[in-house]
């Protein structure tokens, strides 16, 4: 980055896989990484609570998308050694970073929602 900390064309080469942009998209992108921290943003949550407020996500892909997110430190996974298994997930220190963008992101959708139903 330059000396302002701002991102600049000369280090984010696309096909530079220590691109930060590229970087931070492998972690949070895709359609449901950053639903999935939104919920977890100020929330620990059961697996099966997560499933609830995001109904249109399958089961498959929800224990794909926390696996994921996990491996790349955004969340926390706790097993309870309890029958039957219990098991909660909350957002890590890294991932609370996101906080002020996943706001400014809810913000500017609902902004986007109001235009384009008026328009």
């Amino acid at each position: 980055m330059n000396k302002n900390n701002e991102l600049t064309n000369n280090n984010c080469d696309l096909e530079n896989l220590d691109c930060p942009i590229i970087t931070a998209m492998n972690a949070i992108g895709g359609k449901w990484k950053l639903i999935i921290l939104f919920h977890l943003r100020d929330n620990t949550l059961r697996f099966g609570e997560l499933k609830k407020q995001i109904p249109k996500i399958t089961q498959k892909m929800l224990t794909q998308q926390l696996r994921e997110l996990e491996a790349d430190h955004l969340i926390e996974r706790k097993v309870y050694a309890e029958v039957p298994p219990k098991v909660e997930y909350k957002s890590t220190k890294l991932a609370d970073e996101l906080r002020p963008i996943l706001n400014m992101l809810c913000s500017w959708g609902e902004r986007f929602i109001d235009i384009t139903k008026s328009g």
